[in-house]
């Protein structure tokens, strides 16, 4: 149950049926009186193998059929423990199967309860943890019980309108929980690297004055108003490069490609004191279908780049200058609005699941009532794969 590596303290869970027969097979509790395990309580004592102890160890009590083994943080002693548990029978399971183990054993707990519980150990922001917490009680869990309350009054139109509109807020929603990635391109030597070191706060990228020093990519994680942004800087997009063979130059063109494909909004940063000319048609097709906010650089210059001429998906434009820091609030809250993060409401009913996800989309496309209803109920009741 705790990050791997060196601790003080290391806990490992043990829950089912048959997890206090596996207790008293490799707990020894310390002076003369018999084991006796009981809800709430702390017992001291040791964990053996046979005769051998393996650490000396607190167990908690922590309800029927379920207790916490407190043990020294050294890794070996925690894989030794997990392995005497399991030839005593146990499953090694990862911390997330097992917390889905207990909380589908909460037989008051709904699926969206049970995921919204699994879901904030994950989010990156506090407001992220907020709208997982809304969903339980509010949010989607209160849109789809009231779509079942008032089947009989609603339209199908409607519950279908209203899903596709829970669909579109969740692509924000995601952003705010789960974190965003910005990866920023652009030519070669228009400053990517130092807009990453100022974004940063620190420098994690080497920056020159020699053109294409940036060959793979860096990140570095920072804080954007509700989102957590990775940033990733790459090699400056050169389409040129793709004639030649054999060249370390088109294994980073490629990597770079990679990237902007994963990417949920992307940086195209240019140089402002350079002429339009300069940005090469078939590099800005490769946007079409991104999220792109056009970042003018450098300027603290003399401008020679013509805004004018930039086609219509890159129209979304901010100047800076990253040697300066100037223009870099400005580039923050254009981030925040193009991932649909600005005001957004923490109340809204969205998906954080892609089960949640995949299953609006089927009431978005049902052709009637009855299915629909189906839909729905699994949504709030349905097994989750444990």
């Amino acid at each position: 149950m705790t990050g791997k590596g060196t601790g003080a303290i290391s806990t490992i869970q043990i829950f089912g049926d048959s997890a206090e027969a596996v207790m008293k097979k490799v707990f020894k509790p310390a002076g003369t009186k018999p084991l006796k395990f009981k809800a709430g309580e702390i017992l001291l004592g040791t964990i053996s193998d046979g005769s051998e102890v393996i650490d000396q160890v607190t167990i908690g009590c922590e309800g029927p059929d379920t207790f916490a083994i407190n043990c020294h943080g050294n890794p070996l002693i925690v894989e030794m423990i997990m392995q005497l548990l399991r030839r005593h029978g146990a499953d090694l399971l990862t911390t997330e199967q097992l917390l889905k183990k207990l909380l589908t054993a909460e037989k008051s707990a709904d699926a969206i309860a049970v995921e919204a519980k699994l879901a904030q150990a994950k989010a990156k922001t506090l407001q992220g943890t907020k709208i997982i917490a809304n969903q339980i009680d509010a949010g989607l869990t209160k849109k789809a019980s009231g779509w079942l309350e008032s089947m009989d009054e609603i339209s199908l139109d409607i519950i279908k309108a209203e899903a596709n509109q829970i669909l579109q807020k969740s692509q924000a929603a995601k952003l705010i929980i789960y974190g965003c990635s910005a990866v920023l391109t652009g030519p070669p030597n228009s400053g990517k690297s130092t807009l990453l070191n100022c974004l940063a706060g620190r420098q994690k990228a080497i920056v020159t004055d020699i053109k294409g020093t940036t060959r793979d990519w860096v990140s570095a994680r920072c804080r954007i108003g509700s989102l957590s942004v990775k940033l990733i800087d790459t090699a400056g997009l050169d389409e040129k490069l793709q004639d030649y063979q054999d060249n370390i130059e088109v294994s980073a063109q490629k990597k770079t490609a990679e990237v902007l494909e994963q990417a949920d909004i992307v940086l195209l940063v240019l140089d402002a004191s350079r002429p339009t000319e300069e940005l090469d048609d078939q590099i800005t097709k490769r946007f079409d279908d991104k999220k792109v906010i056009t970042v003018l650089n450098k300027s603290d210059l003399p401008a020679r780049f013509d805004t004018s001429r930039l086609p219509g998906t890159l129209s979304n434009s901010v100047q800076i200058s990253a040697k300066k820091g100037t223009g870099i609030e400005s580039l923050g809250d254009t981030i925040i609005n193009v991932a649909g993060a600005a005001d957004f409401d923490l109340r809204e009913p969205v998906c954080f699941t892609r089960r949640q996800e995949n299953l609006i989309k089927k009431v978005t496309t049902t052709t009637s009532k009855q299915q629909a209803a189906s839909i729905i109920t699994k949504l709030l009741n349905g097994q989750l794969r444990v």
